[in-house]
Formats: structure tokens, sequence, C-alpha cells
């Protein structure tokens, strides 16, 4: 069997993580596409160094977010490689991008963290998410909900909960990230803010989440995207002295900087998840999220962009003492390789 896995961010290349290594374990052939959105030399040079899978065999390196660029130079990939199946991750252009140029080659598509909703379709993620759906054959499912949510839109392809492979690289690479970047502050002492989302990042929004971090009596690290922070000097938007701006952080210093604070408050989907898997309550800066659950049993607060509620929030967020399982055990790689090995035909 030969799957040609498309990765863009490093969110996706830290998911394609577990699952690559579970596809060399069973014997599947692997071709990895990174179209160059993203890179982090630290998180490849732990994939090659401590998980032992070999760099990316292609790299686009196209420098853009545009799926209609992406998509002609996925297609000539895969009518080379002729693969089984493509294999993508999550809802970015990337994403995107990988799934129109299956469709475009002929190719059966799957999709991890297929049936995610967070019904707010101003989002160009969220409609991502319900386009490469559609265009879908497998659909790996993190949770039961997801499924649900499959079957209600009449989705055709087959869909199979497996968990969510992030919380299998959240176990990997957490205690990895937080011996190779010790954070220089006492672990349970302050808050981390990220802020990158396109609808947060222009005014007014982005004025409001900053005075509401401003409003915060303990000491904030606050890793700017650098869209964000160029708003922040174009709109001239003051920081307070506790709220501390830097550069933006590789994925494992994020992930050591994240699992020891206090509080996180972002509006990345990701650090939702993480926040919880880590033991660190959560306060999204959304009106909605996609990951309902986190919010059900109360380790993540929705606030949007009001000041008062942000303060508010932060100040009072605590972890639940009850913590049940979500998205998993953290052997989703696992099945989702046994699903393709019951279900492809392979070579």
């Amino acid at each position: 069997m030969k799957v040609l896995s498309v990765v863009g961010n490093r969110p996706q290349f830290v998911k394609s993580g577990p699952v690559s290594l579970a596809f060399l374990v069973a014997g599947v052939e692997e071709v990895v596409v990174h179209t160059g959105q993203h890179y982090d030399r630290e998180l490849s040079d732990v994939f090659v160094e401590q998980l032992g899978l070999h760099e990316p065999q292609y790299r686009l390196d196209l420098k853009t977010a545009d799926p209609d660029v992406m998509e002609p130079a996925i297609v000539r990939v895969v009518r080379r490689e002729e693969p089984d199946l493509v294999l993508v991750y999550g809802d970015t252009n990337s994403t995107l991008a990988g799934a129109r140029a299956s469709a475009e080659a002929s190719v059966p598509l799957a999709h991890v963290e297929a049936g995610l909703r967070s019904g707010d379709l101003t989002m160009p993620e969220e409609r991502a998410r319900i386009e490469v759906d559609q265009l879908s054959w497998l659909l790996f499912c993190p949770d039961d909900r997801s499924r649900a949510t499959l079957a209600e839109e009449g989705v055709l392809g087959q869909a199979h909960v497996v968990g969510d492979v992030m919380a299998e690289a959240c176990q990997r690479f957490a205690p990895m990230a937080r011996e190779r970047f010790p954070v220089p502050f006492e672990p349970g002492t302050y808050v981390v803010a990220t802020v990158h989302r396109e609808a947060n990042v222009f005014q007014p929004r982005l004025g409001r989440i900053i005075e509401g971090l401003n409003r915060l009596s303990e000491r904030v690290v606050f890793p700017a995207h650098p869209r964000t922070r160029a708003q922040i000097e174009e709109a001239d938007i003051q920081l307070a002295p506790h709220v501390h701006m830097t550069d933006p952080l590789s994925y494992l210093e994020l992930a050591s900087l994240a699992s020891q604070a206090r509080v996180i408050a972002t509006d990345s989907g990701g650090l939702q998840k993480e926040a919880y898997w880590y033991g660190v309550p959560c306060v999204t800066l959304r009106p909605s999220t996609e990951w309902t659950a986190t919010v059900e049993v109360g380790a993540n607060i929705l606030v949007d962009d009001d000041p008062d509620a942000i303060e508010a929030a932060v100040t009072s967020a605590a972890i639940p003492e009850r913590r049940p399982q979500l998205y998993g055990d953290g052997h989703a790689s696992a099945r989702i390789v046994s699903v393709l090995m019951a279900t492809m035909p392979g070579r």
C-alpha cells in the first residue's frame, strides 16, 4: 500500500508524526508532501533524530496559503507517485488543496479530523472542513459527535471513530519539549496568549482582546504571529508592562511554555485540545469552537473579544476536578493504519 500524505502547517506536521511512525511499523509506504505553508526546523530535527522518520520527500516550498496555487503542484506529485490513497489533516488551505488535488487526480481521499464543526461559516476553516469531508472516501473522526455530524450532513464516505492523533503527539512531544526548552518562569504562574485567526488580527477585535489581556494582574507571555504583530504596530495598540510579546515560537518551545502555564488564552483550535491534555484551563478568544466537548466539561470558556469576559474568565479559570477522557485514548494512529489495512486493496 502506498499513501501520499499532504501537510502544510506546523500542527499538521505534528499530527503526521505518530501516523508516519505507525505506517513505518506496519510496512506501509508513505510519501510526504510538504506544501511549505509553515516550517519548523526544531520539529523536523525531532522527527529525524527522535522518531527515526525521513524528511518529507517533496518540499514544494510554495510560500503561499493560496489553495489554488498549491493544488496543481500537488496534482503533479500525485500523478507522478500514483498512490493508493491521499491523506490530509485538519482544516487548513493545504488540507483543502490536497483534497482537491486528490479529486482532480481521481485518487481516493482520507481525512484525519473529519466531522468537526464550529457552526460558524464565516470561518474559512469551517468551509474547508465541509468541502474536504464531502470529497473524502475515508473519514477519520476524533469522537462519536463528529461521526454523527457527518451522518446528519449526508456525507457519503466511510466514517470511522479513531480518536485524535494529536493526543499521542502531545504525550510524545510535551516531555521532550520541556526538557529541550525549559521555561524561565515558575510553572503555573503565567498566562500564555496566542492570537492568529484572521477575524481576530484586525481592529476593533484585536484591540479588544489586547485590552482584556492588559487588565490581567499576572504575567502574560504572548508569542505573536507576524501578522498579529504588524497589526498591533500599525494600529498603535499599547501592551501593558505585564504583557510580554515575543517572536513566534517553534512547536516545541510553545509546547513547553503552554504545558506549564496557569491558563492558556487562545483562538487556536489545536491549543484548546492540547490545554485539556496538559491539564491547563483554556479561555477561547472566539464566539464558537469545533472542540465543544472541552467547553461542556468546564475546561474551556468561550469569551469572544469581550475585555470584561476575558479578564473574568482568565482570572477564575480552573481545570475541573473530574477530567474525562476526550478524543480517544492516544492510539488513533494505530487505528487509522488498521482501517487502511482492512479497507485498501494494496498493491
